[in-house]
């Protein structure tokens, strides 16, 4: 294996060169998780992975509680199969309430304040509830619990990684939450070390080829304990030698031949930047502040032609039509140009909205 082919074994692997799963649960499963804390991105994340999907799909997904967000990961919200979430929140939230605890004495929030906004939580959602954020915000004060600066966030995050609370359905266009035990009663908890060795086995399947340094940091684990989880499924594995760095991937990992005109337009967070801490293989590291322009962690949707990022692109909403602007780093070229146009026409179609190239 050369370094040429990690990015494309990479767009394999995470079902956007090929889409293997014909619907959402399956996909999310397979990718153990999608970055979502932007949901109109994380929707079209999913879409592009699946061989038919519409924005409409996705969300009927959510509501049918065939996919879930909460947080894991890095503390980031996720968008995972709802089998998966508890174990995923017990495996994760430990180190991530840790990492808190600074910005949690700030606030003046300890343990006294966080058992009594779980009790808030318990009493509103339960019987299945969905409450938008004003509206917990607005009992939490009412029990007297400051939501104040950042308070009210933090209280519901810590919610989250205690497994009590995950997102809900939509309510228009407000994010609503709800009780995980309610919203996903098929979650289920294993043993530690078990649950390590799954994610492990799951990331490297889906993001394959990898180094065991992304792992670390994709999985917010603790370094040993990342270390033995992959000890513990390293056998299931191939490891290739690139440049001096082990890389891990499925024996059956599949193709890495692209065409010259391979065009895919991915969204901002997409896992294919952001599934890994070395990001070399898929963009110039030159190139980085282009597509993080701001110091806001917000990154821009990206243009990937032969497997690298060669651009960004935007969205304009209309209320018909939607626009669609590409950035390019240099010239695509003629070839390009076209499956761009293909590719943008794809992406309306998964809004439902013809497309204006700008």
């Amino acid at each position: 294996m050369q370094a040429s082919d990690i990015a494309r074994i990479r767009l394999f692997n995470q079902q956007i060169s090929i889409q293997r799963f014909k619907t959402p649960a399956d996909l999310v499963a397979w990718m153990a998780g999608l970055q979502a804390q932007d949901y109109s991105a994380v929707k079209w994340a999913a879409g592009l992975r699946l061989p038919v999907a519409t924005e409409a799909s996705i969300e009927q997904a959510v509501a049918d509680k065939a996919i879930l967000r909460t947080w894991c990961m890095r503390g980031t919200i996720h968008l995972v199969a709802p089998a998966d979430a508890r174990w995923l929140v017990d495996l994760t939230a430990e180190r991530l309430i840790a990492s808190a605890r600074l910005a949690h004495r700030n606030l003046g929030l300890d343990a006294a304040v966080f058992a009594a906004s779980r009790k808030v939580f318990a009493r509103a959602l339960g019987g299945g509830q969905a409450l938008e954020r004003h509206a917990l915000y607005a009992l939490l004060e009412d029990a007297g619990i400051s939501t104040a600066g950042q308070r009210g966030y933090h209280l519901l995050v810590h919610a989250g990684l205690q497994g009590q609370i995950c997102f809900g359905p939509l309510s228009g266009r407000q994010p609503t939450f709800t009780l995980l035990e309610a919203w996903a009663p098929q979650a289920k908890t294993l043993p530690r070390e078990e649950a390590a060795a799954n994610l492990a086995c799951r990331y490297f399947s889906s993001r394959g080829p990898a180094t065991l340094t992304d792992f670390i940091w994709w999985s917010s684990l603790a370094p040993a304990e990342a270390r033995a989880a992959h000890a513990a499924v390293r056998s299931e594995f191939v490891e290739e030698l690139i440049d001096g760095e082990s890389y891990w991937l499925s024996p059956d990992a599949g193709p890495s031949a692209s065409k010259a005109t391979d065009l895919h337009l991915l969204p901002g967070f997409d896992e294919y930047l952001l599934g890994y801490k070395n990001r070399d293989p898929v963009l110039d590291p030159r190139l980085a502040p282009e597509i993080a322009p701001y110091k806001n962690g917000i990154f821009q949707p990206i243009i990937v032609v032969e497997s690298r990022i060669v651009g960004t692109w935007k969205r304009t909403l209309g209320k018909q039509r939607v626009e669609i602007t590409a950035r390019p780093f240099t010239d695509l070229g003629k070839a390009a140009r076209e499956a761009f146009g293909a590719a943008a026409a794809h992406y309306g179609g998964f809004l439902g909205f013809p497309v204006d190239l700008a």
